[in-house]
């Protein structure tokens, strides 16, 4: 492996952990191997839950806040911290490209989208909001749970009474 990683067979994903081209070239990195406990959250859950045409940048991953993690300068990534209790809400498991991923569900990604508004832009919470109405599985009971305890809940039901 050492050989192969010297001959540029190999990349260094972090410490212990090296990956193929074959590997990285794919859409989706094996997200517990290079920031264990991280869940895909942001920009990277609105894409995988087809709530916006944006591809993302970086897979973003959400952390417990306080929590120091190493992150590789490839593929390029982008950590959000949040406390414990906000961490776990709406938190799924996914195989995607045949790597279970941890991520935040539906509702979740459209509450981040109305959190962030003023951080993403309104384009793009507005976009996911229509996109997430949408929907034929959409949950509006649990939608307005997870709103009311990450503090937007208000501001949401704003949103709704415009879009409904």
């Amino acid at each position: 492996m050492l050989e192969s990683a010297k001959q540029g067979e190999l990349i260094q994903v972090r410490r212990g952990v090296y990956a193929n081209i074959d590997q990285l070239s794919g859409n989706m990195i094996d997200i517990n191997a290079v920031v264990p406990e991280g869940i895909l959250c942001l920009w990277s859950a609105w894409s995988i839950h087809q709530l916006t045409t944006s591809m993302p940048q970086a897979f973003h991953i959400a952390i417990k806040r306080g929590r120091k993690v190493s992150i590789p300068s490839f593929p390029r990534m982008e950590v959000h911290h949040y406390t414990e209790n906000l961490l776990k809400i709406g938190v799924i498991s996914m195989i995607i490209d045949g790597f279970n991923i941890r991520l935040y569900d539906v509702e979740r990604c459209v509450c981040d989208a109305v959190k962030f508004r003023n951080k993403v832009g309104m384009d793009v919470c507005s976009e996911i909001i229509n996109n997430y109405l949408e929907r034929p599985d959409r949950n509006l009971s649990k939608l307005m749970d997870y709103a009311r305890k990450l503090r937007v809940g208000k501001i949401l039901e704003q949103y709704l009474q415009v879009k409904l």
